[in-house]
């Protein structure tokens, strides 16, 4: 059976679990994890500004 090359085995998805023990986690994943959850933020606040824009053109529309 031959070895197996790092290279071929699936990359481990990096998650973040919130309270999750960090004192086994290197510097740089907790960098990778940092610049995904900023990531995050910013999909869910463009996200909210959406939604906002979107009620208030609709209640722009029904006040009229």
């Amino acid at each position: 059976m031959p070895p197996f090359d790092d290279d071929d085995r699936p990359k481990k998805k990096i998650t973040h679990e919130i309270g999750q023990d960090l004192s086994l986690i290197s510097v740089a994943e907790l960098r990778e994890r940092i610049a995904l959850l900023r990531e995050e933020i910013a999909r869910l606040e463009a996200d909210i500004a959406k939604k906002e824009s979107s009620r208030s053109a609709a209640d722009q529309f029904f006040r009229k």
